[in-house]
């Protein structure tokens, strides 16, 4: 029977289990260089079948939180490979998220420039800046001039997470960030090429996912993509035709996966129209990645009737670095700490205990 300890192809990569380590902030990264703390992080986790990293900003313009990494020039290029280095000697596999966080920043970060976004509407709720706590601002709408040079930022992005030693990127379309909310009619007003229909909305994603697969290859390539989540003031009107639409475009590429988070299907219609995400599930013809609050048995469960191929864990590996080895022997598992999971040091951070080390 297939299940969580079952190998897989995911593009290029011949993986030994369905485990994966999801995308998870965690601050630590300061003046945006990788550092050796990080790489102690993603080494203590290189049992899982693939790491996904943290949203790692593409070019200064995208970034939006404090001590976040980028991965646009040579300094941060530099700091991840010897992240990368040392994942790939403990056998383990690395992707880089790449991340624009378009309107959920803050004039702090860009020199008192305002965030960019597909138009100037301004989201509900607070930016964290390294001043503390501050209102979101209304975003500049690109010019569609503009937009060429958004998807070379990628492009260049992908190609530094290439020459860092990746195994390949994640574009992150979800969340709330610039590739989302392109996508959503809840942020995204344009009247030109990029705006309107599910068609033009989606355009920015699939020249993206174009240009980032002509780049570094189609199998070193995957998407995560949000449809029912709400975080970061994000709906839209009809989010069962848009993410259709999407996964069926998506499908021409042979990415390496597609990723979808089910986080927000508990808040009903917090997003748009809640729908069955069973139906993006159907359309998928390659290795389909799921996540949002799934333990051995639901992780299990799902791979055994194909409902998934592959189970991103979140807080569960956060707290648990070598969770491979805690499922396969059903050990008991480690209570992540929500107080350290944004900044700070080793605590909350590289200081959960192994097996190894709770038996030592």
């Amino acid at each position: 029977m297939t299940d969580l300890f079952s190998p897989i192809q995911v593009g290029s990569l011949a993986l030994p289990n369905r485990i994966i380590m999801a995308p998870m902030t965690r601050n630590r990264a300061p003046e945006t260089i990788p550092n050796a703390l990080m790489a102690t992080y993603y080494v203590q986790r290189a049992s899982a079948g693939l790491l996904i990293t943290e949203g790692t900003q593409i070019s200064e313009q995208g970034i939006g939180y404090p001590a976040t990494p980028g991965i646009h020039s040579v300094e941060q290029a530099d700091g991840w490979r010897r992240i990368t280095t040392a994942v790939h000697a403990e056998g383990g596999h690395i992707f880089a998220q790449l991340w624009h966080c378009g309107r959920i920043s803050h004039p702090n970060f860009h020199a008192g420039e305002r965030p960019v976004a597909p138009s100037a509407i301004k989201p509900a709720g607070q930016a964290v800046t390294y001043q503390g706590m501050q209102d979101f601002v209304t975003p500049r709408a690109l010019e569609s001039s503009e937009l060429p040079g958004i998807v070379e930022q990628y492009r260049h992005a992908a190609a530094t997470a290439m020459q860092a030693g990746f195994d390949g990127v994640e574009l992150h379309a979800a969340n709330g960030y610039l590739l989302d909310q392109f996508l959503r009619d809840g942020s995204n007003q344009r009247s030109d090429d990029y705006g309107g229909g599910v068609e033009h909305r989606a355009r920015l994603v699939l020249e993206v996912v174009a240009a980032v697969c002509e780049e570094i290859g189609a199998d070193k390539v995957g998407i995560r993509l949000s449809p029912l989540q709400p975080f970061n003031d994000m709906h839209d009107s009809n989010p069962q035709c848009l993410f259709c639409y999407v996964v069926e475009q998506l499908n021409h590429f042979g990415l390496a996966y597609l990723h979808i988070t089910e986080m927000g299907k508990d808040t009903v219609d917090a997003a748009g129209p809640t729908f069955d995400l069973a139906l993006l599930r159907e359309r998928w013809q390659g290795v389909y990645i799921t996540n949002g609050g799934y333990d051995l048995d639901k992780a299990n469960a799902a791979i055994a009737s194909g409902a998934a191929n592959g189970i991103a864990f979140g807080t569960l590996i956060l707290a648990n670095p070598d969770l491979a080895e805690r499922f396969r022997v059903s050990a008991p598992l480690n209570t992540p700490d929500a107080n350290t999971f944004y900044g700070g040091t080793e605590q909350g951070y590289t200081d959960y205990p192994s097996l190894t080390t709770a038996q030592g």
